[in-house]
């Protein structure tokens, strides 16, 4: 359809930008007097039954409104209606009745079956165009949030949204909801380093995979902070199953990363690591802000938390909440078990590394296998940063003992908790980042941490220092 609607007779507008109008009437005096009315604004294309009608709306050039007489010969215009109404290539069109049966019973039935306004005959042409008008003008409204919503959305909640007529108003409701976050390992060094314009098209690559992931679950994106990916199950629509398409999701999700890397790859960009955390609650949702704007949100500690499970993780990596897993109603493949104490929670909390879902539509990721490392002949120095959120708190020291390709030993001066995050500052002065998986002793602190994201320069130091050990 095109978007351009005219506010005037005298707007001037080029042929690919009218919108078209299909006047289905068998007199032609009728299709005369409403060509004569709408040509001058509008593409007038005709069908003299209601055969044709039909015909002309499958076609690949299909009207914006329709124009429809309902007394004709072989199908009437209750018919034709009911006919394009059914059909989703078709439903979407406005129809408008231009007929002379003007009892309060013809108007009712022909709003039942689909119409969106009545003209009588004889007709007024003020009236007609204010009518034609007026409808194509909601067509382009409705389309756009269609569109709009669309990106975040899957059909059936746009669907909710448009329906409700309270859909929009400000004001939130509290109900349990499962939110899934996700984010890319090492993205913001790999940003640094990089042409924006490649960034930007990283980023899209990523998120269109995503996204249609997360609307094939029916999940509602609720946020993208650059290449972070916040989402909702429960909100605006609830369901019972709102826990299980969310790990659903979250493990389709890491699956479709192999697609992600593959287009990179083509492109020659460098290939990323994404973690997710998902987490169950009670939260409020709805309609947060102003009169003048405001966005469909879900706030509370169930969206904190979530996000304080996501930091934990490693690239490849899902990890969900008890909470999230008691209420998931098919069998988890569970392959760890992690007790954590987050920011801003008061007592200890247990998370789980998700490794897929079972059940009749089985979705599993690849069995984890831990690589043996390489101890080193003589440890290297190094410097490490603990790192609270995206900054690094003050260095000292540290020893790499063994490595493989996404490992590392560690022995450190200062206590590194199990799932902080560290950057590394090799001796040629390259960084690289780590998480901690676990401590191997406490005297002295040695630890064993996971990479979660190496740049080009410091994986050509690790595969030399690879080399050298191995040889030797």
């Amino acid at each position: 359809m095109s978007s351009h609607v005219q506010s005037g007779v005298n707007a001037p507008a080029t042929e690919s930008e009218k919108a078209t109008i299909l006047v289905v009437d068998d007199t032609p005096e009728n299709i005369d007097v409403l060509r004569g009315v709408l040509k001058s604004i509008y593409t007038v294309r005709v069908a003299i039954n209601g055969e044709q009608a039909l015909q002309r709306c499958f076609s690949d050039k299909a009207p914006d409104l329709i124009l429809l007489d309902i007394m004709m010969p072989g199908m009437d215009g209750y018919e034709v209606c009911r006919r394009l109404k059914a059909d989703p290539r078709t439903e979407g069109i406005p129809v408008i009745f231009v007929t002379a049966m003007n009892e309060t019973h013809d108007e009712v039935l022909g709003f039942e079956v689909g119409a969106v306004d009545y003209i009588s005959k004889p007709i007024t042409p003020a009236i007609v165009h204010a009518r034609v008008e007026t409808h194509l003008k909601l067509r382009s409204a409705y389309r756009f949030i269609r569109d709009t919503f669309g990106r975040y959305l899957s059909e059936e909640i746009v669907d909710s949204l448009i329906d409700s007529p309270h859909g929009l108003k400000l004001g939130g409701e509290k109900r349990d909801v499962t939110v899934l976050m996700a984010d890319l390992r090492g993205f913001t060094s790999i940003g640094e380093r990089l042409p924006a314009e490649t960034v930007v098209d990283m980023i899209n690559i990523y998120l269109g995979e995503m996204t249609e992931v997360i609307q094939k679950y029916m999940g509602t994106i609720d946020e993208i902070i650059g290449d972070a990916v916040l989402a909702i199950f429960g909100a605006p629509i609830q369901r019972e199953d709102d826990a299980t398409r969310a790990v659903r999701c979250a493990v389709e999700m890491q699956l479709a990363m192999g697609e992600v890397n593959r287009r990179y790859l083509a492109k020659g960009y460098p290939e990323v690591q994404m973690g997710i955390g998902v987490n169950s609650g009670a939260a409020i949702v709805g309609n947060i802000g102003s009169k003048k704007r405001s966005k469909y949100a879900v706030v509370g500690r169930v969206v904190n938390t979530t996000s304080r499970i996501e930091s934990y993780t490693v690239g490849g990596q899902i990890l969900i909440s008890e909470a999230t897993r008691n209420a998931c109603d098919v069998l988890l493949r569970i392959d760890d078990e992690l007790k954590v104490m987050p920011k801003g929670i008061s007592k200890e909390m247990t998370i789980f590394d998700l490794g897929g879902v079972y059940g009749d539509e089985e979705l599993l990721l690849p069995e984890k296998r831990d690589e043996p490392l390489i101890p080193l002949s003589s440890p290297v120095d190094l410097q490490v940063a603990r790192l609270e959120g995206k900054f690094a708190r003050e260095t000292f020291a540290g020893k790499i003992l063994a490595l493989n390709a996404s490992a590392f030993d560690l022995q450190v001066e200062q206590n590194c908790p199990p799932l902080s995050s560290l950057k590394l500052i090799l001796p040629d002065t390259s960084e690289l980042y780590v998480k901690v998986i676990r401590h191997i002793s406490d005297d002295p602190l040695h630890v064993h941490t996971w990479v979660t994201y190496r740049p080009p320069e410091a994986e050509a130091f690790m595969s030399q220092l690879l080399a050298e050990n191995s040889l030797s």
